[in-house]
């Protein structure tokens, strides 16, 4: 098996998988320390990485669905990281066009259908909440309905109708799923969850769309008008309340939840699932976190603190960064204070100097309730709907 791609048969598929298992080792490591569960019914896929990692011989041997497959779990366990492995493409399109997808196609696509199902609630902290019925959504609905998009093309192209017609029933249950949520969270008066959701719908949908225009998607077939830039036109089958999203997260959210570049620095972030950064703004309980940890030491709470600084400097309106570093040193004996000795001299005293510093003197309770009541006060444009 080469170094550089995996090649079986006449398929071309990628990334060699020992070579993908050390992409996820190092953005991941806490999933083979025995941080995670991997017992529980939906949590095979992490499971499933632990047994090749002891087993790499057998790796040498595998065919395109179980290649498919580990290329599956490699993403799900890291798309809520600040390194998430790169094998969009691969899943979402390139192994779904192999010389031998007729052989392995009903195999894929059920093994797609499935991990819709799959327990991502230990892999990312980017999550919202319906505290009525504990209903989570995340950036992993966005990285299923990728997949699964690709799967209804190629079942199409192949003339699978039966699990093409179950794979878009699939889609739209999410979908349906996505906007269930959203306006229960507006029914609770959630402001906070629903500014957290925003950004994910947006994501999720977002998602689908680009890989329907990679695939070249029929625009007059029924299905792709079902479910074709939900987060940005009205649609006859859906509640205006995803259009509403959409213009709250470009309102809100948009310059928060991005790639996160100035947090890839800190290996130590890398030590704990717990680490693993949130939805922006609404950070406070992951810097709480970081700040508490013994498993940072403090020159390590430092390195963070210059992280979160760079991404302010980089995206100036991203509050997020402000909010975790306020939370973060507030746990410290001395605050900012504690880490002056591991902080060089001129970053130390532009952060004192700076609106960074100013605008972390805002309590949480102050933040929030002023995002919310922004929000009660915004009109969507498009469907004139106010929180």
């Amino acid at each position: 098996m080469g170094k550089k791609g995996s090649k079986k048969g006449n398929d071309r598929r990628g990334i060699a998988p020992n070579i993908l298992l050390k992409h996820v080792e190092s953005t991941a490591p806490f999933l083979f320390q025995g941080e995670l569960d991997s017992k529980s019914p939906g949590t095979e896929f992490i499971e499933k990485l632990r047994f090749y990692k002891k087993n790499l011989k057998l790796l040498n041997n595998i065919d395109l669905p179980e290649y498919f497959h580990i290329c599956l779990c490699a993403h799900w366990s890291t798309a809520g990281t600040f390194v998430p492995t790169d094998v969009d493409n691969q899943i979402r399109e390139s192994l779904w066009k192999q010389d031998s997808i007729l052989k392995y196609i009903d195999k894929m696509a059920k093994l797609t259908m499935e991990s819709w199902k799959w327990d991502y609630s230990q892999v990312t902290n980017r999550k919202s909440y319906n505290r009525i019925n504990n209903e989570v959504m995340s950036t992993h609905e966005g990285t299923w309905l990728s997949v699964a998009i690709g799967g209804y093309c190629a079942l199409v192209k192949n003339k699978r109708a039966d699990l093409a017609s179950e794979m878009a029933e699939l889609i739209i249950a999410e979908a349906r799923k996505e906007e269930a949520l959203l306006l229960q969270l507006r029914e609770d008066r959630d402001h906070i969850n629903f500014l957290r959701a925003a950004p994910l719908m947006a994501h999720n949908f977002g998602d689908l769309d680009r890989v329907m225009i990679q695939w070249n998607m029929d625009g007059s077939d029924p299905f792709f008008k079902e479910v074709f830039k939900l987060g940005h036109e009205l649609n006859s089958s859906y509640d205006p309340i995803l259009v509403y999203t959409g213009k709250v997260n470009k309102e809100f959210s948009s310059k928060e939840n991005h790639r996160h570049m100035s947090m890839r620095q800190p290996k130590c972030l890398r030590k704990s699932s717990k680490f693993l950064i949130p939805v922006g703004p609404f950070t406070d309980d992951w810097g709480k976190t970081l700040g508490q940890s013994e498993l940072l030491d403090d020159s390590e709470k430092a390195e963070i603190v210059a992280a979160f600084y760079e991404g302010y400097k980089r995206q100036d309106q991203a509050f997020g960064y402000i909010r975790a570093f306020r939370a973060l040193t507030k746990e410290l004996d001395q605050g900012l204070s504690t880490l002056e000795q591991y902080l060089p001299f001129d970053l130390l005293a532009e952060i004192k100097s700076s609106p960074f510093m100013e605008l972390s003197k805002v309590t949480r309770e102050e933040f929030e309730a002023d995002y919310a009541k922004r929000l009660e006060e915004f009109v969507c444009p498009n469907t004139k709907i106010q929180f």
